[in-house]
């Protein structure tokens, strides 16, 4: 009826009758139907590309968090290997006399805690990754796997400080080793702790979730596995097949890879290595689908 008397008025006006546009249809509506996943769930590594720029800035909060209100900040990084260094040195170098394999035992140490710090702060700030991130993952949607993923990945610039501080002491003692082909192997084992610690991280920050013993049952194993990987001693004290089998443990063969390639120490990364590298991939496997399995029951959990 409007339009009539739009018309109608056009025409006495003596104007063209102004014709309307007509509105288009409205699209049909879609109904999308969330149901909770079932069994093993693919990984969905593409997902994990789409939201990179998330796991920019959760790296990002974890390195300001960390330092946050310190007096020293990120000297932290290089403080804590330098002072389990000379502990390790009056202890186990000089009290109980363990060989270090012709190396001045502080740097024996030293060349093995530097990473290990890397992979004992990656395992533990991941394990509790899910339960300090609740009041997030309860309210939007990111992958999940992206929170233990940005724990263990915001301690790299610390691994960076301590290592650049580590060749400084390696070159001021005139240990370091003149030639530059080793220097290569640097970034695979890192890679390789990085993948440890973020396996491991995996497994406990799901088990986390569930069981809240977890996270005071980290710091214990932690120590445990210090012990249990040649950092105060060398792996040459066994002999074969228990050493290759001790390379079942993924943080020997960054231990021994790490200082064979900064002071040439022991016998050239091999067969041992490759386990470790093995069994790392199958830690970090596992542990994405059982974090994948049981992801479902995160939001309703926290």
């Amino acid at each position: 009826m409007a339009n009539d008397v739009d018309k109608d008025l056009a025409m006495s006006s003596g104007a063209s009758p102004r014709v309307l546009p007509r509105s288009t249809p409205p699209p049909p509506l879609t109904t999308t139907v969330i149901e909770p996943s079932r069994g093993w769930v693919p990984l969905k590594l593409v997902e994990l590309w789409e939201y990179r720029e998330v796991l920019y800035f959760l790296i990002w909060r974890d390195i300001k968090v960390r330092y946050r209100q310190t007096a020293i900040g990120a000297a932290w990084a290089v403080v804590q290997p330098l002072m389990t260094m000379v502990i390790f040195s009056v202890f186990f170098g000089r009290l109980a006399k363990v060989p270090s394999d012709g190396i001045p035992y502080p740097l024996f140490a030293l060349a093995a805690l530097v990473p290990w710090m890397f992979f004992a702060n990656g395992v533990s700030l991941s394990a509790n990754s899910l339960v300090a991130s609740g009041y997030l993952i309860t309210k939007v949607y990111f992958p999940r796997l992206l929170a233990p993923t940005a724990r263990v990945l915001s301690g790299l610039p610390d691994l960076g400080l301590s290592l650049l501080v580590l060749l400084g002491i390696i070159w001021w003692s005139g240990l370091l080793r003149t030639g530059g082909a080793p220097f290569i192997l640097l970034p695979a084992l890192t890679l390789l702790a990085l993948v440890t610690a973020l396996g491991v991280g995996l497994w406990l920050s799901a088990l986390n979730v569930q069981y809240r013993d977890v996270q005071h049952a980290v710091p214990f194993a932690v120590q445990l596995w210090l012990f249990a990987t040649p950092i105060a001693y060398p792996s040459s004290l066994l002999s074969e097949p228990w050493r290759t089998i001790y390379g079942l443990n993924p943080m020997v063969g960054v231990v021994e890879g790490f200082r064979w390639a900064l002071l040439e120490s022991g016998r050239p990364p091999g067969y041992p290595v490759a386990v470790s590298a093995l069994a790392a991939l199958v830690i970090l496997v596992t542990g994405a689908f059982f974090f994948r399995r049981v992801e479902r029951t995160f939001a309703d959990v926290l």
